[in-house]
C-alpha cells in the first residue's frame, strides 16, 4: 500500500478494517505455504515406503542380493539428477523403513506428518512401538527440529510421561482443564542439561535454570513462557517470592514452579497452596483459568505426596528431576542420598 493509499484510509475505521483483511489474507497464504509442504513430505514419505517395499518383494521373489540397491541408486540418480535422497543408504534406510512398520496400521498413517530424517532418528533410536507412536505425534504437533527429537528421546520424554503423575488436578479443577493440566505435568523432568556434577543449593540450582532458560523450556514441554525468578506477591506488609513464574499460553494460567535439592516434604505443599492463593488475589487476570503449582524436587514418596495434596483447595504437582546419568543398579546403595547430601549442605557447625 503506497502513502497516498494509506492516507485515505486514515482517520477511519477503514484502516483498521484493512489491517484485518490483510492479516486474514498472510494467515491464509501461511497456512497454505503449510500444507503444501506437509504434502510435498508426505509424498516423499510415501516414494521411500513404495521403495523399501518394492527392495523387499524383489528379494523375496527373485532371490536378488544386495547388490541391488546399489544398482538401484545409481539409476535413480541419473533418471533425476535434480532430486537427493537416492543414496544407497536412504535406500537401504527405506527398506528398514517398510520391514519395521509394514506391520503398524497407526504408524503408517503417522509418519507422513514429518520429515524423513525426523523418522529415521526415531526408527533408529526407538524400538517400542508405542515409545515410537509418542515421538512421532510430539513431532508432528509440537514442530520439534531434529536436535529437539534427540534431546528428548536421550530424556527419556516417553517413559517421563508414562510414569504415574503425581497431582490433585482432578479434584481442584474443571474435568476438562484437569486433563490439559495433567497433560502439561511431567512425572519427571531431565535437568542434565545443566551440566551439574556435584549437589547444588537451591539457589545455585535456580541459577543455572535462568542460564539455560531455553533450554529448561523445551524440557517442561510447548507452552511455557517464562515470566520471572524469585517473583514478588505481597500480602498487607509482607513480601514473598516464588522461585520461578511462569504463564501457560494454552492452559492460559499462571504457573509456579518452586526448587526443592531434597526430597519431598509435606510443608512444601502448604507453602505452595498458600503462594497459589496470593497469584490468584492478586496476579490472576480475569479470563485466566486458576494458577497451578509444580513442586520440583529430587525425591518424592507417592504415599507421602497424596497424602499432603488431599486437604489443598489449589492445583498443585510433585515433580522430580534428574541432574545426572541414571545409577547403574550395580552402584545402587553405595552412593550418598539425596536427603544425606542436603544434611551436609545444611550443616552449619564446626568440623
Amino acid at each position: 500500500m503506497t502513502d497516498n493509499q494509506k492516507n485515505e484510509l486514515v482517520n477511519s475505521k477503514d484502516l483498521n478494517e484493512y489491517k484485518v483483511f490483510l492479516q486474514e489474507i498472510k494467515n491464509k497464504v501461511i497456512e497454505s505455504r503449510n500444507d503444501a509442504a506437509k504434502s510435498v513430505n508426505r509424498s516423499f514419505i510415501n516414494v521411500y515406503w513404495f521403495i523399501g517395499q518394492m527392495i523387499i518383494n524383489k528379494q523375496q521373489q527373485l532371490g536378488w542380493g544386495k547388490s541391488v540397491v546399489e544398482l538401484l541408486s545409481k539409476d535413480l540418480k541419473i533418471a533425476f539428477p535434480e532430486m537427493s535422497g537416492f543414496s544407497p543408504q536412504n535406500l537401504w534406510l527405506a527398506r528398514q523403513f517398510y520391514l519395521e512398520y509394514n506391520e503398524s496400521v497407526i504408524l503408517q498413517q503417522l509418519v507422513g506428518e514429518i520429515p524423513w530424517g525426523h523418522n529415521i532418528l526415531i526408527m533408529q533410536k526407538v524400538k517400542d512401538e508405542n515409545e515410537r507412536r509418542f515421538y512421532v505425534e510430539a513431532t508432528g504437533k509440537l514442530g520439534w527440529t531434529r536436535d529437539v527429537l534427540l534431546n528428548q528421546i536421550k530424556a527419556n520424554a516417553y517413559k517421563s510421561l508414562v510414569i504415574e503423575k503425581s497431582h490433585n488436578f482432578h479434584k481442584t479443577l474443571p474435568e476438562h482443564f484437569a486433563e490439559q493440566a495433567d497433560e502439561m505435568l511431567k512425572s519427571r523432568v531431565n535437568l542434565e542439561f545443566l551440566g551439574i556434577a556435584q549437589p547444588v543449593l537451591e539457589r545455585d540450582l535456580e541459577k543455572r535454570l535462568l542460564l539455560k532458560l531455553k533450554n529448561f523450556l523445551i524440557e517442561m514441554g510447548y507452552g511455557f513462557c517464562f515470566i520471572g525468578s524469585q517473583y514478588r506477591v505481597v500480602l498487607g506488609n509482607k513480601e514473598y517470592f516464588i522461585d520461578l513464574l511462569f504463564y501457560h499460553r494454552f492452559l492460559k494460567c499462571l504457573v509456579a514452579i518452586e526448587l526443592k535439592t531434597g526430597s519431598f516434604k509435606p510443608e512444601y505443599a502448604g507453602k505452595m497452596d498458600f503462594y497459589l492463593e496470593l497469584l490468584n488475589d492478586t496476579e490472576k487476570a480475569t479470563d485466566d483459568n486458576p494458577s497451578i503449582g509444580i513442586i520440583l524436587c529430587a525425591e518424592k514418596d507417592k504415599l507421602e505426596v497424596e497424602v499432603s495434596l488431599r486437604t489443598k483447595t489449589n492445583p498443585i504437582g510433585v515433580t522430580t528431576y534428574q541432574l545426572y546419568p541414571q545409577i547403574p543398579e550395580d552402584y545402587k546403595g553405595q552412593l550418598p542420598t539425596s536427603e544425606e547430601l542436603q544434611r551436609i549442605f545444611d550443616f552449619d557447625g564446626d568440623s
